[in-house]
């Protein structure tokens, strides 16, 4: 009986393999995807059903499979690079960033010339020179410059983002868009993130599996400070940075805004702190530490990135060509001291905002002062806001903005919720980390 191997070479034409990986990605279009096409060829014993496998999973994959990648940073390089050299030859990529010279020590796809051009168009123009064939098209902007039509053209959405808020935009966008008699709105997205050596790696199909929002008390929460301890009893360089950020720059600069990517900001802050540092004898404050501090930066790992983005790209492979089962429904990697990862289904959450349709209910007792009420808004893991503004059935509670409607709500944060709202009173919260309204039914405690 012939060997398994012996069948795959009867099934695909046999190509000598150049000796450099430069030399392979320019090989004729026929023979580039060899290695592919003896996945593609025949049925493995896990393959779904539905795999037609032969001429009709390759046209598919590289002919009417339209990929969004979303993120050109340490991730999107790695799922660019990995997306094109599988064979999907049609991807859009959006970034809003520009490179920075920091980038270059993972951010492969860019080189020292390429510092402070848009990272989408830079990339995209990379990935089309080595893989010929591939129509990689940029977008420099963000993913909220465009609407549902513009994210229905596409089979598939891998996101490569560091920012919470984008994950949420996106994700809720494309649970929205699913119309339940139109089995072609629902688009599957593959969102991949990395933290140092951990990440992770999931697969969401909108409304069938959880979404992002269901797991949103999963996130680690950001690292704060006690105003008490950095405005007194400083005792490590972030006291000293986070003294500067939060207290000394709206003393000295009023209602200007702090831009965190700025670097005449970043360097103002840096000697503020570094004067508050040598007076308390703390050594360690830096201008690199003193970014991470402010745009709460964590180090990235390439090894993580390439893990990760592999994991990402392998599962838009399955199921563009349902080749095998796709995840079900989260990865979890973790590098610290070997590597280890963790496979799990995790379950949809009933009260979801975005995939749940129910309202959440918010217990508090009666007399709570309506301030007390926003601080433990924000202080709740499964809603992750930071500066909610509140309007219930009779009008605005409290609006953090414009300055008008702040003006005419902050008296009510000296009242008991009691004063101002009902036991079974509804009441929308916004916040600039929501890309929706959330909707609290009020119940009250004794």
């Amino acid at each position: 009986m012939p060997d398994r191997s012996a069948i795959l070479s009867a099934l695909v034409p046999t190509v000598t393999r150049p000796a450099t990986r430069a030399a392979y990605i320019k090989l004729a279009p026929e023979h580039k995807y060899v290695d592919v096409d003896r996945v593609l060829g025949v049925p493995g014993p896990f393959t779904d059903e539905a795999f037609q496998g032969g001429e009709a999973a390759k046209q598919f994959l590289r002919g009417s499979c339209k990929v969004l990648v979303i993120g050109a940073g340490g991730l999107g390089c790695e799922i660019l690079q990995n997306l094109a050299l599988m064979g999907f030859n049609d991807i859009h990529v959006i970034d809003m960033d520009t490179i920075d010279i920091s980038n270059l020590n993972r951010q492969f796809l860019f080189r020292e010339s390429d510092v402070g051009k848009s990272k989408a168009v830079v990339a995209a123009a990379f990935v089309m020179n080595r893989v010929p064939g591939v129509k990689v098209t940029p977008y420099h902007g963000k993913i909220q410059d465009h609407n549902e039509a513009y994210y229905q053209q596409f089979q598939l959405v891998v996101c490569g983002l560091d920012s919470i808020e984008a994950r949420r935009w996106i994700n809720a966008t494309l649970v929205q868009m699913v119309d339940p008699e139109d089995a072609d709105t629902m688009k599957p997205l593959i969102d991949g993130g990395t933290e140092g050596f951990k990440g992770q790696a999931r697969v969401i199909l909108p409304t069938i599996t959880s979404c992002y929002e269901c797991s949103i008390d999963m996130l680690t929460p950001p690292t704060t400070y006690p105003i008490c301890t950095i405005a007194n009893t400083p005792r490590m360089p972030e006291h000293c940075i986070e003294w500067a950020s939060v207290l000394e720059w709206p003393k000295e600069f009023k209602d200007k805004k702090l831009d965190n990517d700025d670097p005449d900001h970043i360097e103002w802050l840096y000697k503020k702190a570094l004067s508050r540092a040598n007076e308390f004898n703390i050594e360690g404050v830096t201008w690199a530490l003193t970014q991470g501090v402010v745009k709460n930066i964590i180090p990235a790992i390439a090894s993580t990135n390439a893990i990760i983005a592999a994991s990402c790209c392998n599962e838009a492979f399955k199921i563009a060509t349902t080749s095998n089962p796709y995840l079900d429904n989260y990865m979890m990697y973790t590098g610290n001291d070997s590597l280890y990862t963790f496979t799990f289904e995790h379950g949809k959450r009933p009260e979801c905002p975005v995939c749940g349709g129910e309202t959440i209910e918010f217990e508090v007792e009666r007399d709570v002062k309506f301030e007390r009420v926003l601080e433990m808004l924000t202080e709740r893991q499964d809603m992750q806001i930071k500066k909610p503004s509140l309007s219930g059935p009779k009008g605005p509670l409290f609006f953090q903005a414009p300055k008008q409607l702040y003006e005419a709500t902050k008296g009510n944060l000296e009242k008991e919720i009691g004063e101002v709202l009902q036991d079974g009173d509804q009441v929308n919260v916004t916040d600039r980390a929501l890309p929706f309204t959330l909707t609290l039914k009020i119940k009250f405690t004794k």
